[in-house]
C-alpha cells in the first residue's frame, strides 16, 4: 500500500444525512481523503454508498451536512468544487458507434482547455493508445471501463471516483485495474473507490470507511483495523476440559463460541480438541508454558488475522456482503 504523498485533504465529508419522505436514507457519513491514497468505500448493496457517492458529485442535494472539494463547499459553489473531480457513478455510457478517441473528444467539448493532446495523454495513462482508434462496439467490458476512467481523468482532477468499479470484470480485468488504481495514486491522484467486494478493498485500499444500514461504522488504515480485531487465538489442547479451565479461569482471556471471525478453511480444520479465545498476545507462552507444566499437552497455537470480510461480519452482526 502506499503512503500519503502528502497531508493534503482532497476530499471532506462531515454528517451528511439524506431524508427522503420520512426516512432517513443516509443518516451520517463522515471522513476525509487525502492526496495519494486509494480509499475504500466499504458496504453491502443498499448500504447507502450510490446514494452518498451522488451527493458527493452534486448529483442530489443532503438533506444535512457539508461536502468540500479542495476546499470548496460542492454544494454551494459546485463549478469550483467540481473542476477537481472525475468520476464514474455506476456503469460508463459510452457512444459504441464511435470509437474511443471520438468518444474522449466528445466529452472533451464539455470541460474548458482540454486539448487534443491532453487526449492522447489519459489515453496512454489507461493504456489504451493501441486501440483508442477503434469503434467501442468492439471493446471489452475491461476497455470500456478503462475508457470511462480517461473520460474521468480528462480536466486533469484531484480526486477520481470509481463507484463500484470491478462490476462484471473478469479476474485479470480486475487485477489490471487494481494497478492502473495504484498507478495514479502514486502519482498524486486521490481516489475513492466505492465497493461491496471486501477482497479488492483489502487488496486495493489504504485506508476504509466502512457503512452499513447508512451510517459509517469506523474509518481507518486496513491493517490498523484488522490489527485491532487480531487478539483471537485457536488452540488445541489434550485433554480439552483441562486446558479450557486454566484458559478460562484468566481474568484478561475470553473463551468465544462464535466463529464469524475465523475463515472457512480453518473452521473446517478445527478438530475436537480445538478452544477458541480472545486474548493478548503477549500471554500465549505465558499460557503454553503454564499449561506444559500442569500436565496439559498444547498441540497446537495459532494467532488469528481476520480478514475485513470477518470484521464486517462481526461489526454488522452478519449482513450479507460477498
Amino acid at each position: 500500500m502506499s503512503e500519503y504523498l502528502s497531508e493534503e485533504i482532497v476530499l471532506s465529508v462531515k454528517h451528511l444525512k439524506k431524508k427522503i419522505g420520512r426516512k432517513w436514507i443516509i443518516k451520517d457519513v463522515t471522513f476525509e481523503v487525502h492526496a495519494g491514497e486509494i480509499f475504500g468505500f466499504l458496504g453491502p448493496n443498499g448500504a447507502g454508498k450510490t446514494t452518498t457517492i451522488r451527493m458527493l458529485v452534486d448529483l442530489i442535494k443532503p438533506t444535512e451536512g457539508v461536502v468540500e472539494v479542495c476546499g470548496y463547499p460542492v454544494h454551494q459553489k459546485p463549478e469550483q468544487a467540481l473542476r477537481y473531480v472525475g468520476s464514474i457513478v455506476e456503469n460508463p455510457e459510452m457512444y459504441n458507434y464511435l470509437t474511443g478517441f471520438e468518444n474522449l473528444e466528445h466529452f472533451a467539448r464539455m470541460l474548458p482547455d482540454v486539448t487534443e493532446e491532453r487526449i492522447y495523454d489519459v489515453t496512454k495513462t489507461v493504456g489504451l493508445d493501441q486501440r483508442i482508434h477503434d469503434k467501442v462496439s468492439t471493446y471489452s467490458l475491461g476497455m470500456r471501463q478503462r475508457l470511462g476512467i480517461a473520460q474521468a481523468l480528462l480536466g486533469n482532477p484531484k480526486l477520481l471516483i470509481l463507484d463500484e468499479p470491478t462490476n462484471g470484470l473478469d479476474p485479470k480485468g480486475i487485477k489490471e485495474l487494481r494497478a492502473f488504481i495504484k498507478k495514479l495514486a502514486e502519482e498524486g491522484l486521490a481516489v475513492l473507490v466505492s465497493s461491496h467486494l471486501l477482497s479488492e478493498i483489502q487488496l486495493l485500499c489504504d485506508r476504509v470507511a466502512i457503512i452499513n444500514n447508512g451510517e459509517v461504522l469506523t474509518v481507518g488504515k486496513v491493517d490498523e483495523l484488522i490489527g485491532e480485531h487480531s487478539n483471537i487465538t485457536v488452540w488445541n489442547l489434550n485433554p480439552l476440559d483441562e486446558g479450557a479451565r486454566w484458559l478460562t479461569n484468566h481474568p484478561k482471556i475470553k473463551r468465544l463460541r462464535d466463529t464469524t471471525m475465523l475463515d472457512d478453511t480453518l473452521i473446517a480444520n478445527l478438530g475436537p480438541n480445538a478452544i477458541i479465545t480472545e486474548m493478548p498476545e503477549e500471554l500465549v507462552s505465558q499460557m503454553v508454558k503454564t499449561m506444559v507444566i500442569a500436565g496439559v499437552k498444547v498441540e497446537g497455537v495459532q494467532r488469528v488475522h481476520p480478514t475485513l470480510e470477518q470484521l464486517f461480519l462481526r461489526m454488522t452482526e452478519g449482513e450479507s456482503i460477498e
